[in-house]
């Protein structure tokens, strides 16, 4: 389970000054440590740090469990100096968190107190911003990355702003600890598809495995029939397997399917990036040619699956699967002026979770610039909110493109393969020169919901830029 630090701040020399002050202070960062664990990952909790000491302790403390980030809650006004060596020892993002105990203090019941030293503890219970501009100066100064929310403890945008940070964190971890398979090699002359993978294991911590076409032949040669038809009753699960598919092409797909899962497993992967030709009639292209319905269950249970060996879009299509948004294989298709919408699509795969109704499988008598014919996928995605993000690299860097558009009803073409209608705020002329200008490779991926605010967070704990585009 991922792993985040929390720790909050306070000033030693109050607590004997005002009675009961620390012991509010700690229940409202026991709330805040049960909220955050709530969302699905474990918080490492080093307390209330209100002097110098304590935060080289709990600096030591947070190292020794690995946190990906740390939220910092600002209690009341505290020392920087009570800031600095936990966020220079740990080296990770530091997620600042502003949040008084009310949204709007009882102004008429605080000035009844009728005693100004008790009163000014209420007041020290409720001045979490006093010490926020100081942290900032000093982490501006040291060079430390940071952020802030800023709400109260009941303030709903707030926490879903704390889940975003959460969940990049959590993205981030699944990304280091993820074993991307290359198999095969480029499409030939796809130069905007060729990548340094040097780079991506650098910027992501993916491992990337390179994987020889005859592993998975072998595998292939073993499968039994009984697996194959264990397969086909799964394409009969997952799709609606059109009429006109030939009995041959789907025991096929379905040999192929079984022996993709094997090489998964076999090697640990959690996607895979794939192209191959050969000479024509080769077994190879038996295998290449029968791939997209078994890479299409594997993308659907979020082992992403990048045709064309769109190493970069396999990393895409990762970040939105471990997000919970899908993440499916796209590319631009076509501009429809009248309408105003851009259709993205390609021939395969496709993540059939985050399709609008039952994914077909159909047939085609040839795969657009490629060899041989085969099995395809036809789908449209949901309609409704949308995502699309490219992981792009230029001259020495990498950096993440997004937009948020809307996934609409209208014509697709039903050609056998996966294409959907997308509308955004921006219109699309315009997106298409904005999205293009940033350099991406053709290739995106697209899920469902509007998570850029999320990706955004994401570049920040990688410590890479985020482009948004709309």
């Amino acid at each position: 389970m991922t792993k985040v630090g929390l720790f909050g701040i306070g000033l030693d020399t109050y607590w004997p000054q005002f009675e009961g002050l620390l012991d509010n202070l700690n229940k409202y960062q026991e709330q805040i440590k049960n909220r955050i664990a709530g969302y699905g990952v474990e918080v490492a909790n080093a307390g209330m740090v209100d002097s110098p000491t304590k935060a080289r302790e709990a600096a030591d403390y947070l190292k020794s469990q690995d946190v990906e980030i740390v939220f910092l809650y600002v209690s009341t006004y505290a020392l920087s100096s009570t800031v600095l060596p936990v966020a220079q020892k740990l080296k990770v993002p530091v997620v600042i968190l502003n949040l008084q105990p009310v949204a709007q203090l009882d102004y008429e019941a605080f000035n009844n107190l009728g005693d100004r030293g008790k009163m000014t503890g209420v007041w020290l219970e409720h001045c979490q911003s006093c010490s926020v501009p100081e942290i900032a100066n000093v982490f501006n100064r040291s060079g430390i990355q940071y952020d802030f929310v800023t709400g109260h403890l009941q303030d709903d945008d707030a926490w879903a702003e704390i889940k975003d940070w959460v969940d990049a964190a959590r993205v981030a971890a699944a990304m280091r600890n993820n074993r991307l398979g290359v198999l095969g090699h480029y499409y030939g002359g796809m130069l905007d598809v060729y990548t340094d993978i040097t780079k991506q294991s650098a910027v992501f911590g993916t491992h990337i495995e390179l994987l020889e076409m005859c592993e998975l032949k072998k595998y292939r040669d073993e499968v039994t029939d009984a697996e194959v038809q264990a397969k086909i009753q799964e394409f009969n699960t997952a799709f609606d397997v059109a009429s006109e598919c030939e009995i041959y092409e789907i025991e096929r797909a379905a040999r192929t399917s079984v022996a993709l899962d094997m090489l998964i497993n076999k090697r640990n992967l959690g996607s895979l990036a794939y192209y191959y030709e050969g000479e024509s009639g080769n077994d190879y292209e038996n295998i290449v040619t029968s791939v997209i319905a078994g890479n299409t269950l594997l993308t659907g249970k979020n082992i992403p699956i990048a045709g064309e060996c769109e190493v970069k879009n396999a990393q895409a299509m990762k970040i939105m699967a471990e997000f919970g948004a899908g993440g499916s294989f796209s590319e631009f298709y076509l501009m429809d002026f009248k309408d105003d919408i851009v259709m993205l699509g390609h021939d395969g795969p496709a993540h059939s979770l985050i399709a609008e109704g039952r994914v077909k499988l159909v047939p085609l008598s040839v795969y657009h610039g490629k060899p041989g014919k085969g099995l395809s996928i036809q789908m449209s995605v949901k309609h409704g909110p949308v995502t699309l993000l490219s992981v792009v690299e230029r001259n020495d860097k990498i950096f993440l493109l997004v937009a948020e558009g809307d996934s609409v009803t209208g014509p697709v073409l039903e050609i056998g393969n996966t294409n959907s209608r997308y509308r955004f705020s921006v219109g699309a002329k315009k997106f298409m020169n904005d999205w293009s200008k940033q350099g991406p490779a053709h290739h995106c991926a697209i899920g469902v919901g509007h998570i850029a605010t999320k990706i955004e967070k994401l570049g920040q704990i990688l410590g890479i830029e985020v482009v948004k585009i709309c």
